[in-house]
């Protein structure tokens, strides 16, 4: 059977930060949403995790490039070649031919149909035969273990790179929804901005990522608090180095703003809620997925806010793909979600 062409099914969470590939039940890709390009010969120099180094500190002859924006395609070539390269990391073993390639990509719910195009468009261009797509919010829902098929409420939250989803589920089909473009990189922002006004201290991308990642919190007060970080950089002002330690506290100081935005989205899907789902919500829970949900005391901070009990995911980071791998799995059961 090696000699023959065989069919690789690949879903794929094609993320604003992070892209991860599963193949037959295995994570094959999980590479951040980013490409390295030669400016003077237009060649691609690296990929993913190679290309994340170049952020920041790149010659005048490279840049890099984040292919998507949002939640959606914001460079329909970047978004082909970082597709090509991941893909290509997935070689199947025995076939002297090139398996045709059947894919699920999961896409913002809020998405337009010119945004579906271009995901479908850069699918069919990276090598896939035959594409599919899937919500996130569902798809987060089957990743975390939902049943979203039942007579009853389920309220999701996904948190990715780009964009944050609130969805209430149910019967197999989005009843209300909220997507606000307030999420882990705007998060970023915020934490360099906050370190440029308040300490005067200028920081990159990635280490301001670095900071969200170890010490982002949700809360003023956390019952296990991370140790400060230690950070030293140029001051704005003299160009000289600088070393402070920053605690959690400080953190919440630049996320609280755009978190209040997060509250507001919440709670604009519980009004619009149908009053028998939000008995559902109110016994079951909110539950939260997505890179977004590791931040210390989000699910606390959400439970305060609606006196609802939120819940975060096994693995938030992967529930979306891993909910995205079951609908390709179940390809003719689940086909009322694929696009």
């Amino acid at each position: 059977m090696g000699l023959f062409s065989l069919t690789q099914e690949l879903a794929i969470d094609l993320g604003t930060a992070n892209t991860i590939i599963i193949c037959n039940d295995k994570v094959m890709v999980d590479e951040p949403s980013v490409i390295a390009v030669n400016v003077r010969t237009g060649q691609l120099e690296a990929i993913g995790k190679k290309a994340k180094p170049y952020i920041g500190a790149c010659p005048p002859h490279l840049k890099t490039i984040r292919p998507l924006k949002d939640g959606v395609i914001a460079d329909f070539e970047a978004t082909e070649w970082m597709l090509r390269g991941m893909i290509s990391k997935i070689k199947p073993r025995g076939s002297l031919f090139a398996p045709s390639l059947k894919m699920v990509v999961c896409i913002p719910s809020g998405s337009t149909n010119v945004e579906i195009r271009a995901v479908h468009d850069s699918a069919e261009h990276a090598g896939a035969r035959e594409v599919a797509m899937i919500f996130e919010p569902m798809a987060a829902a089957l990743g975390a273990g939902l049943d979203i098929e039942a007579p009853e409420g389920n309220l999701i939250i996904d948190i990715g790179g780009g964009t944050s989803e609130f969805a209430c589920i149910s019967l197999g089909g989005i009843v209300c929804s909220e997507s606000v473009s307030v999420a882990g990189d705007v998060f970023t922002e915020d934490i360099v901005r906050y370190l440029r006004t308040q300490l005067n201290l200028k920081v990159g991308e990635r280490t301001a990522e670095d900071i969200k990642c170890k010490i982002g919190a949700a809360l003023p007060k956390l019952d296990e608090e991370p140790e400060p970080y230690i950070l030293t950089g140029p001051n704005t002002l003299t160009a000289l180095p600088q070393t402070v330690s920053l605690t959690y506290t400080e953190i919440y100081k630049a996320l609280d703003p755009s978190l209040k935005k997060l509250d507001e989205a919440l709670m604009h899907v519980l009004e619009k809620m149908p009053p028998e789902l939000y008995a559902d919500i109110v016994r079951t829970g909110i539950h939260i997925a997505g890179g977004g949900a590791l931040i210390k005391g989000l699910d606390k901070r959400f439970t305060n806010k609606t006196g609802i009990q939120c819940h975060i995911a096994d693995d938030p980071l992967r529930a979306i793909v891993r909910g995205t791998n079951m609908a390709l799995k179940n390809f003719d059961h689940y086909s009322f979600l694929l696009r």
